[in-house]
């Protein structure tokens, strides 16, 4: 089966360097672990671009499910909004999560967006239900040196976050704290999908 692909172009929305964007998934957070250190051998960020209401996306819901449980991955779902107008409204969809993938679209030069994606460590981009192609992409990432050393610490009451680049940077970076729901079950009545229960992990909700 093919990938969903979204027939508007990306539009003029912010735009951001590729050393932005890189450092800004580097510098993603998951609360629930909030007390974690990230050294040398930091974990690989994957985000993956998915709709309820896209056929093909099912299969790549099931793989980053099977990553949530994976060593040294940070897997995220962020379900998009463009898929919502053909009959199944999905309940996760924020449509700054589809201006974070167009905004990846923009820095590569590509002018579709589509589901499902994987965006991996803010640089590699592949098609969300290929496991081969993540795989790789996830060893690539994991191979390379962090940009950014990053530790996450509690201090009484306050979560405090140090982060140094080597080298430094040559542009701003941004600390992005995400919210996510680990789990999750949807029955699905209408649309592409409809008839299937599906079940989504690590799904950023902020």
């Amino acid at each position: 089966m093919g990938f969903c692909r979204q027939g508007a172009q990306t539009g003029n929305g912010t735009a951001m360097t590729r050393q932005m964007m890189s450092a800004a998934c580097g510098l993603w957070l998951c609360l629930a672990g909030a007390s974690m250190a990230q050294e040398a051998g930091a974990p690989v960020v994957v985000e993956l671009y998915s709709s309820q209401g896209c056929s093909s996306c099912p299969p790549a819901d099931a793989l980053l499910a099977e990553l949530a449980d994976a060593p040294g991955v940070i897997p995220l779902a962020l379900h998009v909004d463009y898929w919502d107008y053909i009959g199944w409204k999905d309940e996760f969809a924020h449509p700054g999560f589809t201006k974070r993938q167009k905004a990846y679209a923009k820095v590569a030069g590509e002018r579709m967006v589509y589901t499902p994606q994987m965006i991996v460590h803010g640089v590699a981009r592949v098609v969300g239900h290929e496991p081969d192609a993540v795989s790789q992409a996830i060893a690539e990432a994991a191979a390379r040196p962090a940009p950014v050393r990053l530790t996450v610490r509690r201090q009484g009451g306050q979560i405090v976050i140090e982060a140094v680049a080597n080298p430094p940077l040559s542009a701003p970076a941004m600390v992005q704290l995400v919210g996510y729901r680990e789990a999750a079950k949807v029955e699905i009545s209408e649309g592409e999908n409809a008839g299937l229960a599906v079940e989504y992990r690590n799904i950023v909700t902020s």
